[in-house]
């Protein structure tokens, strides 16, 4: 049973405060101790790839929340953006004995040994937003439905630019994508294109760089010094004579490099106004640029309801029970489709982030000053 070492440890707690406990494992009370439920005295081991990042941060937080209001005890460890220190906290936490894991990989190619150990110590594991690829011992995904978000990154565009109102360009676009590592990355990307690549085909969109495939526009580890640096060689080779009109970003930390360079192009000043500039994460730097208005939109994605979904699915495996998914197909990490729960994410921009984020409790108004 997924259950059988947190009830063990209770056993042994117990016994240690009370003598009525008998050989077969009965409390005082006559009930025995797995029927307390997978909860019961269970330790539960969350890896989250940094602190360098708001976002990540949050998520850390939150699924501790959600599991210790279910009664687990938590080790939550932060690989800072280095893989083999996330492998390294991860066996650490197999050693110590934890009752199942919650990872966010740093590079979701370089888990599978240790989550052989993690199999092999008859530890579930949990994917956490970032789908672990290359080995069967994943065994559940929380995520969100990660090619929305770049549809909805790629129709604000879209929108913004008045394409669908009949204006007829040429406009200038640079896109962006996140690091080669994670595979959310392609979704993202694919999402976006799925809504930019028709009109990049007509003509009404152009990339001046032509940069356009995704192994020529990933930011490594989401760095917002490395896409600052992309975007100021692109602004240096392709636009002497010519403007941005709009920046596809995946994500916020990203967004902030490109306003930087920007910026310092002279972009936001005089006649020279902001191209438009997506983003993803709402993380509260961004909202408030956006709120100045220089970045133009960010997509936000509830931590808190994603941290109820990984907390619940480590629930109902430590009961030996089927956590709730409502995706069994999408997500093949090429050794397996991991089933999976995907929330829904929300684009936010100057015209509705208090209706969402502060009317919907994520954030105060004063948080945003």
């Amino acid at each position: 049973m997924r259950n059988r070492r947190a009830a063990l440890a209770a056993v042994a707690s117990a016994a240690s405060l009370a003598l009525t406990l008998t050989a077969c494992g009965q409390n005082s009370e006559g009930g025995s101790e797995e029927d307390k439920g997978g909860s019961e005295g269970a330790t539960v081991g969350i890896a989250m790839p940094t602190k360098s990042s708001e976002r990540w941060i949050a998520d850390g937080a939150n699924v501790e929340k959600e599991l210790k209001a279910k009664g687990f005890k938590t080790k939550l460890v932060f690989g800072e953006d280095d893989p083999d220190q996330q492998v390294s906290q991860i066996e650490n936490m197999i050693t110590q004995g934890v009752d199942a894991l919650i990872v966010a990989a740093i590079d979701n190619k370089s888990l599978g040994n240790v989550l052989q150990q993690a199999k092999d110590a008859d530890i579930p594991v949990v994917s956490y937003d970032r789908l672990i690829l290359g080995t069967e011992n994943v065994d559940y995904y929380a995520s969100f439905d990660n090619e929305k978000v770049g549809e909805l990154q790629g129709g604000y565009i879209v929108d913004k630019l008045g394409l669908k109102a009949g204006k007829k360009g040429p406009f200038n676009i640079e896109l962006f994508a996140g690091s080669n590592d994670d595979n959310n990355t392609r979704y993202f990307f694919q999402g976006a294109m799925n809504v930019l690549k028709p009109y990049m085909d007509k003509g009404q969109l152009v990339v001046r760089s032509k940069q356009t495939d995704l192994n020529q526009v990933t930011t490594l580890r989401w760095d917002g010094g490395t896409a600052q640096k992309r975007m100021d060689d692109l602004l240096t080779s392709s636009y002497r004579s010519a403007r941005v009109d709009a920046v596809l970003s995946p994500y916020d930390g990203i967004s902030i490099g490109i306003l930087s360079a920007l910026k310092s192009d002279g972009y936001g000043s005089g006649s020279k106004a902001m191209p438009v500039v997506t983003g993803q994460d709402a993380e509260v730097a961004s909202l408030k640029s956006i709120i100045s208005g220089q970045q133009t939109q960010t997509v936000f994605k509830d931590l808190r309801e994603l941290a109820k979904v990984a907390a619940n699915m480590v629930d109902a495996v430590l009961n030996d029970k089927k956590p709730e998914v409502n995706d069994t197909k999408s997500y093949d990490n090429g050794s397996k489709v991991v089933p999976a729960y995907l929330l829904q994410p929300v684009s936010v921009d100057k015209s509705n982030y208090k209706q969402v984020l502060v009317d919907g409790g994520y954030y105060t108004e004063d948080q945003l000053k």
